[in-house]
C-alpha cells in the first residue's frame, strides 16, 4: 500500500483545461478521483482499474474529464477540459484493491487518499 499525492491543481478560467497528477510511492490497483467544494460533501469523479482499459465517470464530468494512468510511473492523471466554476474544489485521489463501478462513489471502500489539490475555475 502506497502513499498518494496529488499535484497541478490550479487557478484557470471557464472553458480552459488543467492536468492533475496522482503519483504513488508504491502499487495502487483501482483508483478514483474525487472532489470536494466547500461546503459540501466529497463527491466521485472518476475511476480507472489497474490495468488503465476500465474507466467511469460522474455524470457531470463525462465528455470533458478523462483519467488515465501510467503504472510504470506509478502515476494517475486526470486530464480536464472545457472547465466550469462548478468545477471548483480540492480534488484528491484514493486506491482501494478492486475496480467496481457499483460501489466506485463509496468514500468507505477506500484505504489509501492523497492530501488534495485546489482546482479553482473562475467565470
Amino acid at each position: 500500500q502506497g502513499q498518494l499525492v496529488e499535484s497541478g491543481g490550479g487557478l484557470v478560467q471557464a472553458g480552459g483545461s488543467l492536468r492533475l497528477s496522482c503519483a504513488a510511492s508504491g502499487r495502487t490497483y483501482a483508483v478514483s478521483w474525487f472532489r470536494q467544494a466547500p461546503g459540501k460533501e466529497r463527491e466521485f469523479v472518476a475511476a480507472i482499474d489497474w490495468g488503465g482499459t476500465m474507466t467511469h465517470y460522474a455524470d457531470s464530468v463525462k465528455g470533458r474529464f478523462t483519467v488515465s494512468r501510467d503504472n510504470a510511473k506509478n502515476t494517475i492523471y486526470l486530464q480536464m477540459n472545457t472547465m466550469k466554476p462548478e468545477d471548483t474544489a480540492v480534488y484528491y485521489c484514493a486506491t482501494r484493491p478492486a475496480y467496481y463501478v457499483k460501489t466506485a462513489s463509496d468514500r468507505r471502500t477506500y484505504y489509501g487518499w492523497g492530501q488534495g489539490t485546489q482546482v479553482t475555475a473562475s467565470s
